[in-house]
């Protein structure tokens, strides 16, 4: 038997300490701050939008590594995942209440560095 709280339940006013390797929340603090967790978040929080508009949207990712982040922020509760039984079928992502609340932030700090960088020179 597992001992410690369980995914999912959460006690009120529970406390926890990311730097602790049991820690619930560290494994969504990685996902979500990893190379591609961040940009597709980024990429989520104005529309919801299909595989290849991501993969589009997000320049330098492979298919291989968008797929897997996908997969493992809807298994964490931040992305939705909607498929619509066309040939082929179309798959739709979003971003859950969750994900938005989390995002949020995000885009804050993603702002507020764009703001602080000086413009680049595209001449």
């Amino acid at each position: 038997m597992t001992e410690g709280l369980q995914p999912g339940r959460v006690e009120p006013g529970a406390r926890y300490d990311v730097f602790h390797t049991d820690c619930l929340a560290r494994d969504m603090v990685d996902h979500v701050t990893s190379r591609w967790g961040i940009w597709v978040l980024i990429a989520l929080r104005r529309n919801d939008l299909r595989f290849y508009e991501l993969r589009e949207s997000i320049q330098g990712i492979s298919e291989k590594m968008l797929a897997q982040t996908l997969r493992v922020l809807v298994e964490d509760g931040l992305v939705w995942r909607e498929v619509e039984p066309t040939t082929p079928p179309r798959v739709t992502y979003g971003l859950s209440e969750f994900g938005r609340d989390i995002g949020e932030p995000l885009t804050e700090l993603f702002d507020r560095i764009t703001r602080r960088l000086a413009p680049f020179d595209t001449a």
